[in-house]
């Protein structure tokens, strides 16, 4: 038989130096040496008086290292912050081998509020000194988080109240059907067992019931700049419903404006609404400290109107904005049709066994000529302009119609295809929308011209590649898959406190040093 040397499974005591834990150029090395040495947390300090009387609390240092060096793991939990300090070496060498409990976690995260901005501004400070901020450009994108809020419990307050009543009703149904059975064979303790049961559930639901009332008499009801009420949620009144690609969510938007030199999060903010119009101006004015006066701001479609345009303009901020209509005039694009036009083999909500409805044909299925000022319909046949344009609204826009003779509808084999009423109207009549008399005045037209230019959609192409990476690092390597606190300005916190990760990530990557 070989011999081996003896491996030892049992417990050990080792030497451990902490301080030796943190390894140079990993992200706790960083972010120990930039709590200790770089930030001003005057802020926290100030806010205990325990200097002559009073327990000893934990250095405001060593937990906002733990929560930052957790986040960066993806341990949002307060819980798993605990155990992580008791087990993990790294963690309890960046901690001194204290060990805070997760109701001091907890609290001290949502009681970070007010200073968070400041420390944001001072981790931005230290890495623009590292040269990390380009400058050139910016990005401004959100992504849409659920919050810790059920979406059941969303709706307008005669929604809500409606609600309610359903739940009382529901607990009252129980009530009479228990007292309306008869007697069962079974054994008494199985009768004790379901009555006991059954009368937990009308106390759950009369208490839900009750909530909903109490929340509705101290709630007023949220409207948006035009008077409509929006709905609210009983849990988070500051979250709201949202649509995304995977279905309706009751959360918040994160907002972020990224530089496109090293991805690094210059502005970052949150909103309890689906629109993100009115996030534009406040995130250019979070970055202004650092940007330039040639720094180009870029963002979707989501954040365009002509107030947005019209305001960018009037403080002589260069943008490129898109609207709902950049891709309709990019000619790059003009080949997509049919493809859009194809089934989703994998979306498909039509009933087995019956015939989907006919496809009435479009403007985009006419060919038109602008020289003889015609237009051919798929079967052929020749359309022919009435001989007006009309201006169309106050944007400018300009609508030719196009008409059929009635001979040659009458008896084409695509009619019950091309018209709405075949039975009744005798001919086709199509409209073709032409371009916008260019006023140099107008801001907005003047954005439609800039970022239709080779150079605008090179410019704007570089968007997308700036500030999706980030977010795709915050949800996914991070973990953020959801808010765990409640309420706009903790929610702020938390999302601020993750684009804090992801900027001393990219200053320790690096190879920054005090």
């Amino acid at each position: 038989m070989p011999r081996y040397k003896p491996q030892v499974r049992g417990a050990m005591f080792l030497p451990v130096v902490l301080s030796e834990q943190l390894v140079p150029g990993s992200f706790a090395f960083a972010l120990n040496l930039l709590v200790d040495e770089e930030l001003d947390l005057s802020a926290l300090d100030a806010r205990f008086r325990n200097e002559a009387v009073g327990a000893s609390a934990y250095d405001p240092r060593v937990l906002l290292k733990i929560v930052l060096l957790g986040y960066s793991r993806g341990l949002v939990s307060s819980r798993q912050l605990e155990r992580a300090c008791e087990h993990d070496i790294q963690f309890i060498a960046i901690s001194g081998d204290s060990h805070p409990s997760h109701a001091q976690l907890a609290k001290f995260v949502s009681s970070l509020g007010p200073q968070i901005k400041a420390l944001f501004h001072q981790v931005l400070l230290t890495c623009d000194a590292q040269g990390l901020i380009g400058r050139e450009l910016f990005a401004i994108d959100g992504v849409k988080l659920p919050a810790n809020a059920s979406k059941e419990r969303s709706g307008t307050h005669a929604e809500l109240l409606h609600r309610a009543r359903r739940l009382e009703k529901a607990a009252d149904k129980i009530v009479s059907l228990h007292q309306a059975q008869d007697s069962r064979t079974g054994a008494p303790g199985e009768e004790a067992l379901d009555a006991r049961r059954q009368q937990q559930r009308v106390d759950a639901l009369r208490r839900e019931a009750q909530r909903t009332r109490e929340f509705l008499s101290t709630t007023p009801a949220r409207r948006n700049r035009k008077g409509q009420e929006l709905k609210t949620n009983i849990t988070d009144p500051d979250s709201a419903k949202m649509a995304t690609s995977k279905g309706v969510i009751q959360g918040y938007a994160a907002q972020a404006t990224v530089d496109a030199a090293h991805q690094l999060i210059v502005a970052a903010d949150v909103t309890g609404s689906g629109s993100e119009q009115a996030m534009l101006l406040p995130m250019v004015e979070q970055a202004r400290p650092f940007a330039s006066a040639q720094t180009l701001h870029t963002a979707d479609a989501g954040y365009h109107s002509d107030a947005n345009v019209q305001a960018l303009h009037e403080r002589d901020i260069p943008a490129l904005i898109a609207d709902n209509q950049m891709r309709q005039r990019d000619e790059r694009f003009k080949d997509q049709a049919p493809h859009k036009a194809k089934p989703d083999p994998l979306y498909d909500k039509q009933p087995t066994g019956q015939d989907k409805p006919l496809k009435r044909f479009g403007p985009a299925d006419f060919r038109f000529d602008p020289q003889a000022r015609t237009a051919t319909c798929p079967a052929g046949q020749t359309l022919y302009s009435t001989g007006a344009i009309y201006r169309v609204g106050s944007k400018g826009l300009r609508r030719e119609d196009f008409k059929a003779r009635p001979s040659d509808c009458g008896g084409c084999h695509l009619r019950a295809q091309c018209l709405r009423h075949p039975e009744r109207t005798p001919a086709r009549k199509v409209s073709l929308f032409h371009g916008r008399e260019f006023n140099a005045q107008d801001p907005s037209q003047c954005m439609r011209q800039a970022i239709d230019s080779p150079r605008g959609r090179s410019l704007y192409s570089q968007r997308i590649a700036t500030v999706e990476p980030v977010f795709a690092n915050l949800r996914h390597n991070k973990r953020l898959s959801r808010f765990t606190l409640r309420g706009l300005s903790k929610v702020g916190t938390q999302w601020q406190l993750f684009c804090l990760v992801h900027n001393i990530e990219k200053l320790a990557h690096s190879g920054w040093r005090p």
